[in-house]
């Protein structure tokens, strides 16, 4: 899909939900007054036409990673993977955390009454967000620089490695794995809660929105797990004992 400023906003979400986010960025309203062009919503909120539809373009154009690359990664220096995951899934999961929030809340006030089961899928995203969050500080502070240590002291030919507070780095993949669980679960017990991601026939479209954002989130998490978990953890692991 090619957007232009005469598309109408609530189509391009209803065409692409991943669009949502960024309408939600801008404070553009693409649910009950989604019916307007996406120049005359720019115009209200006085933003740039251009630099809208360029998100828009780009979030449309990013399509999810094949097989084939999954599989690639098996093949990245780990230093690499590591900086991967930081700077793609990392940031993902940072910026629509609050995206995703904003979403629940609102579906929350306005269909909880219906829907009863959305104020628990809230409570389960909620705590999500705040687990992820320092989960991720961990990996950022801890395990990722010590694995960029063990690779750095591996291409210059050391030995040994310095030691670090944790002992092996099997401490802290082993709590890692652990948290790793604690979500998964909970992103099936948002699932199953939310009809497997599908809206009821009185659902707006933030409510179609909020779904499908949340469907995205738990694909990414589960790519994210399974380069840390099947990849990147299992190996690092065997570079360490090899300076034993």
């Amino acid at each position: 899909m090619t957007i232009s400023k005469e598309n109408i906003v609530g189509l391009v979400v209803a065409d692409d939900f991943r669009t949502a986010g960024i309408f939600e960025q801008a404070g553009i309203d693409f649910c009950c007054n989604g019916n307007r062009t996406i120049e005359a919503a720019c115009n209200e909120k006085k933003l740039s036409v251009d630099e809208l539809i360029g998100q828009l373009q780009q979030t449309i154009n990013t399509l999810p990673p094949t097989e084939a690359a999954i599989s690639d990664y098996k093949s990245w220096p780990l230093d690499l993977l590591a900086d991967f995951i930081e700077k793609k899934h990392h940031r993902y999961v940072t910026t629509q955390i609050p995206v995703i929030q904003s979403f629940l809340e609102k579906i929350v006030k306005v269909h909880g009454g219906r829907h009863p089961e959305l104020a628990e899928i809230k409570t389960h995203f909620d705590a999500c967000a705040g687990e992820l969050a320092v989960h991720m500080k961990k990996e950022e502070l801890m395990v990722f620089p010590f694995i960029r240590k063990m690779v750095q002291a591996k291409q210059a030919g050391a030995t040994e490695v310095a030691a670090t507070p944790f002992g092996t780095v099997q401490n802290p993949i082993r709590v890692m794995m652990h948290e790793h669980d604690t979500e998964g679960e909970r992103f099936r017990k948002i699932k199953e809660l939310s009809n497997q991601y599908n809206a009821p026939a009185d659902g707006c479209n933030t409510y179609k929105a909020a779904f499908a954002t949340l469907k995205d989130f738990e694909d990414d998490l589960h790519l994210h797990i399974h380069l840390e978990n099947n990849i990147l953890f299992p190996k690092s692991i065997e570079l360490e004992k090899s300076f034993a």
